[in-house]
């Protein structure tokens, strides 16, 4: 079983938020606006798929977790609370992704 969870890290990105942005990267990130973050987000996804798709497990592991940080980050810029994307996921296991997307298409 995991200890750390993905609320264990947002607590932490919380809480790092608030620190001086000289002496915390989340904070400067914050402080540089939402288009910095979404940028660095953008940045870590691509390095992501590059790993992925060379077949890099360690290095797909780990740029996963830089996008699941800066992700993180880019929520709370966002004022996006984890608890919100969580419940939508929830919502979204009560029927398969075919047919959660087939019902996109009717709407």
């Amino acid at each position: 079983m995991m200890g750390f969870t993905l609320e264990a890290l947002d607590q932490r990105v919380a809480a790092r938020a608030t620190a001086s942005p000289e002496e915390s990267w989340t904070a400067k990130l914050l402080a540089a606006g939402i288009e910095r973050a979404a940028k660095k987000f953008g940045e870590e996804s691509a390095e992501l798929i590059i790993a992925a798709v060379t077949r890099d497990p360690a290095g797909t592991a780990a740029e996963a977790a830089d996008v699941l940080y800066h992700l993180l980050v880019l929520l709370r810029g966002a004022g996006v609370p984890l608890a919100d994307v969580m419940a939508e996921l929830e919502k979204r296991t009560a029927q398969s992704g075919i047919a959660e997307k087939a019902g996109r298409r009717k709407s």
